[in-house]
């Protein structure tokens, strides 16, 4: 027997039966599975925008990029410490899983473990959750807001959020007592090289360990790598930073130029438990 789905309805909040093409709920509710296996649980007073989320240009250039193995090491740190702070049997929800880089990784983890896993991902990005679904067929996706996570409560034992929005009120509803949460976030020269090329004064990015009400600091590890970036990469490795959108004509020009550029890529892991 397949195990429930980690989806609730958007709408009434019931539980979600997932079928061969749809998602349904006891109130009546129903939710096409798109071809590609995701499905779309963002209700309309939910989207501030006709296509919410990362667009089908960064998507690419993210996918591709990611693709070359250039943030494997954050990769493996994320499943290593996944592996280490979980159960046996595990319910994986990925926070704006994007187009599922990480959340193959930490399926890929489990299951060579011999461990069980039950994985499920949101993103506000179609083009994102279309690519993810692919990626990881057996898992679960969703076009949804974090904000508004279409999960019922404590229903998830590991929470991973990568370069996403921090959605604390939902991450603690999600989460059971004592499950665990990964944050990923840029460390204070992640990229430091890419912007010296971009700008005359480039400045390090905010590093700060922060408390949140209702989770505890486990640790915050590092994860520092050199990357060897090849010039065929750089357009994808730009377009998918936000440096993209606020960098002169000047300094995407000094890019563009480049054969290829050795960059740092730094990253923190934060973890946390739920209290």
């Amino acid at each position: 027997m397949a195990p429930l789905s980690l989806f609730r309805c958007p709408h009434c909040a019931a539980p979600l039966n997932r079928e061969a093409r749809s998602y349904t709920c006891p109130n009546g509710h129903c939710f096409d599975i798109a071809k590609e296996g995701y499905v779309h649980l963002l209700p309309a007073n939910q989207k501030h925008s006709k296509s919410p989320g990362d667009d089908k240009g960064m998507v690419t250039a993210r996918n591709q990029f990611l693709s070359r193995d250039y943030y494997a090491p954050l990769r493996e740190a994320l499943c290593a410490l996944a592996l280490e702070y979980t159960a046996r049997r595990v319910s994986v929800l990925d926070s704006g899983c994007g187009e599922g880089y990480y959340t193959a990784g930490i399926h890929a983890a489990f299951t060579g473990a011999g461990r069980q896993v039950q994985l499920a991902g949101i993103d506000l990005s179609k083009p994102s959750v279309r690519l993810a679904a692919k990626r990881v067929p057996q898992g679960e996706f969703a076009v949804a807001s974090a904000y508004h996570l279409p999960v019922a409560d404590q229903r998830v034992d590991l929470l991973l959020n990568c370069f996403s929005p921090l959605a604390l009120e939902e991450f603690r509803r999600v989460l059971r007592p004592g499950g665990l949460f990964l944050y990923v976030v840029p460390a204070a020269k992640h990229l430091w090289e890419l912007k010296q090329v971009l700008y005359d004064k480039p400045y390090p990015n905010q590093e700060q360990d922060i408390p949140y009400e209702g989770f505890s600091y486990v640790s915050v590890v590092p994860v520092d790598t050199t990357m060897e970036v090849a010039g065929e990469d750089l357009p994808n490795l730009f377009q998918m930073t936000p440096y993209y959108w606020k960098t002169p004509k000047e300094g995407a020009a000094r890019l563009a130029a480049l054969d290829g550029l050795k960059v740092q890529a730094s990253f923190r892991i934060h973890v946390f438990r739920r209290d």
